[in-house]
């Protein structure tokens, strides 16, 4: 790899720690290529990406990032997992991690709050972006669904009324 891709690889790294909601950090010692294209499967579904990349390039890119804190994680064989959603890198690691014992979690950074591995397990465990507005959408429209069954409840009553007190007359 020569200087040039060097700063291109520098330069897009720091993108992703620059624009991710969520880094988590793993090692990923004897993980096998078709289980590594697994995990980048499973990311992409979740909206995210994994990225293996050289610990000294990465911690170049971390400088004056504000993630720096994780530069103390890049050691080894290290894998980086990332995506706009604060939750869903985090949650397809830790999912991943359960069924493979191979990838070991080892932290993160969720914006500027450096994450250990209890970290990363907890944010994994949050609702996602997409399951927070399907809630605050129920939410929204309980209530209006309360308010428009209110205002019918007193007319259906007196349509209720008036047929019995009509079949009382016929009989």
């Amino acid at each position: 790899m020569d200087r040039a891709q060097k700063e291109k690889v520098v330069e897009e790294l720091g993108q992703i720690f620059e624009s991710s909601g969520v880094v988590v950090v793993a090692h990923y010692e004897g993980l096998t290529v078709a289980e590594m294209q697994t995990l980048r499967a499973k990311m992409r579904e979740a909206g995210g990406a994994v990225r293996v990349a050289k610990n000294r390039l990465a911690k170049i890119a971390l400088e004056g990032k504000p993630c720096e804190g994780i530069a103390d994680l890049l050691s080894g064989m290290t894998v980086l997992a990332y995506s706009e959603d604060p939750v869903a890198a985090a949650k397809v690691v830790e999912d991943f991690a359960k069924t493979n014992k191979k990838l070991v979690v080892l932290g993160g950074a969720m914006g500027s709050s450096v994450l250990d591995s209890k970290g990363v397990e907890e944010v994994a465990k949050m609702p996602s972006r997409e399951e927070l507005i399907a809630s605050i959408a129920g939410c929204i429209g309980a209530p209006a669904s309360n308010i428009a069954g209110a205002i019918g409840a007193p007319g259906s009553n007196i349509a209720g009324i008036l047929s019995t007190l009509e079949e009382r007359e016929a009989a």
